[in-house]
């Protein structure tokens, strides 16, 4: 080799050797002073800026629709009835219906009131010489009340799992006859898991609702609870930890802002029984409510978990509604005794009932309109100092066309009147592309005519590239957070679940995991499956639509989350 070859050479390697050290001091001083979590979330940033700015967005003008101002109708959005499902049939030309909590009304360790029900009618009882049985309808105790208290659908007699909501129907202006105050015994619970009760009670004592309460102000103790509007549980916790605040008064100002304070503290609110469970067995929460009878008959719980009992005692009262018939009542009666004998009483020990007898409750009697305004502090407080942003991201693919997407439209404009007006919304559409419909806004009445009317525009047509939607969702929220760093972000995805371009799950997931924003599902026509997959990253709840109760599902979905 040629000595001006060699130079030439040589040259190079000191010239890439150097720009390999800048290169590196580059990168490392720039992390200098800087923690594991500053480095992830600039690398977030940039991830997201990258995947945004590789999909094509447009935006489209506002457009205002006409807006309904009147109140929620409950009884409007509630499916017809066939929709819960008779466990127990009559037998006979003279029966009363009873409405049943689906812990006891359905099959299996959830059907030992289906299976007394139908010895009862065939038992061949007799009311003034003619035969007489029992129908058995299992729909869940928060859903009957709704039912109950509209007046859409009243049946002849409610076993709610507590009688709080007995109450609350009373309350509502029904007439209401207690026919017994038990008919098999449960109890609610926190369930904590064996390392965390430990340690808890080392440090606390003892788990009360008090304690639990005191430890999550503290920051030491994540805790979920059910929807205090559909879950037995859940409105017992709600109502026993403003006790716990002003016993003498539920709804003072100390109670009040007591709860207000928790609830800042509070992670995790669950739809639904399941998705708490869900979210418990994910590692997400330290601590849970639930029924003992669930509790028992679950094994990953009852081997793991601690079980501490609170609140209000869940043992099915029964209560006869309205003005029933001489005969009805009678057959109630029967029915009730029919329930009380000891081999019934037994069976009901095999299903995880009339266990932790000598629990008495810590929770006085509560009047039925306190219940309701209870409630009404639980939606306006429940996300505590920080508003929601939500985004709505709406598949509006070939594959909707027609009915999924008329029905998606029906959905939404019906259920935005259960969106809070502190809370801020956001509309995002995609097909092949993404559309920014409306971006995000505080939900006041200008916003929520633009919401109506940039729903009532979607139409069809196009592939599916839903985490292309996903990532511009997004960011509109991180963008949205910068200016408003108090509100707490959401994403609801409405699609029939069948992306076939653009991102795929795996490439966005780590990315969702980081900003940890809950995604909620809604499926018309869907792949349910695909759609569950979505929500479960970060705990969230996914909704079939493919019914006639999506509206009533998504007013609660909402309820409970906006």
């Amino acid at each position: 080799m040629s000595s001006g070859k060699r130079f030439l050479l040589v040259t190079g390697v000191i010239l890439v050797i150097v720009f390999v050290i800048v290169y590196l001091g580059v990168n490392l001083s720039t992390n200098w002073g800087k923690s594991d979590k500053q480095m992830a979330s600039e690398d977030a940033v940039k991830r997201l800026s990258k995947l945004y700015g590789n999909i094509d967005v447009k935006t489209e003008a506002p457009v205002k629709g006409q807006i309904n101002l009147d109140p929620v109708d409950v009884a409007a959005s509630l499916p017809d009835i066939s929709k819960f499902p008779i466990t127990a049939d009559s037998t006979t030309t003279d029966y009363a219906e009873i409405f049943a909590s689906t812990e006891k009304s359905g099959t299996g360790d959830d059907g030992w009131l289906t299976d007394v029900v139908k010895d009862f009618n065939k038992a061949k009882i007799t009311i003034n010489g003619k035969p007489v049985s029992v129908k058995l309808r299992n729909i869940a105790s928060g859903t009957a009340a709704d039912y109950i208290r509209s007046g859409k659908y009243v049946p002849d007699a409610f076993t709610p799992s507590n009688e709080l909501w007995g109450e609350m129907v009373k309350a509502s202006g029904v007439k209401t006859q207690l026919i017994t105050k038990r008919l098999v015994g449960n109890v609610p619970g926190i369930v904590i898991s064996k390392a965390k009760h430990d340690s808890f009670v080392q440090k606390y004592g003892e788990v009360t609702v008090k304690s639990v309460i005191d430890a999550i102000a503290a920051g030491e103790f994540s805790m979920g609870y059910t929807d205090p509007f559909a879950s037995s549980t859940g409105l017992n916790f709600l109502v026993t930890t403003l006790q716990t605040f002003d016993s003498a008064n539920l709804l003072s100002d100390k109670a009040v802002q007591g709860f207000e304070n928790f609830q800042a503290n509070v992670p995790f609110i669950a739809s639904t029984t399941l998705q708490m469970r869900e979210a418990a067995k994910s590692g997400a929460l330290d601590g849970f409510v639930l029924e003992y009878q669930t509790y028992v008959n679950t094994a990953e719980l009852k081997g793991a978990y601690v079980f501490t009992p609170f609140g209000a005692r869940h043992d099915s009262p029964l209560y006869v509604l309205g003005n029933v018939s001489v005969t009805k009542l009678e057959i109630i009666k029967k029915f009730s005794e029919f329930t009380a004998q000891a081999k019934y009483q037994e069976t009901a020990k095999d299903k995880g009932f009339n266990g932790l007898e000598d629990y008495q409750p810590k929770l006085d009697k509560v009047e039925g309109s306190v219940l309701i305004a209870a409630q009404k502090v639980w939606k306006e407080k429940k996300n505590g100092s920080k508003p929601i942003a939500a985004v709505f991201v709406a598949d509006v693919s070939g594959s909707m066309d027609g009915e999924p997407l008329n029905r998606l439209k029906e959905s939404l404009i019906k259920g935005q009147k259960y969106l809070g007006r502190d809370n801020s919304i956001g509309l995002v559409s995609y097909s092949s592309n993404v559309t920014v419909n409306l971006p995000i806004g505080k939900y006041d009445t200008n916003q929520q005519s633009m919401f109506v009317g940039a729903v009532d525009s979607l139409h069809a047509g196009g592939n599916t590239a839903t985490f292309d939607g996903v990532v511009v969702a997004l960011k509109l929220l991180q963008d949205y957070a910068a200016a408003n760093p108090n509100v707490k972000p959401l994403i609801f995805v409405l699609s029939d679940g069948e992306t076939n371009v653009g991102l795929k799950l795996k490439e966005i997931r780590n990315l969702i995991e980081y900003y940890k924003v809950p995604i909620y599902t809604v499926g018309y026509n869907a792949d349910i499956a695909a759609l569950q997959d979505i929500s479960s990253i970060n705990e969230a709840a996914s909704i079939n639509a493919d019914t006639d109760d999506v509206v009533y599902k998504l007013g609660n979905l909402f309820n409970v989350q906006m």
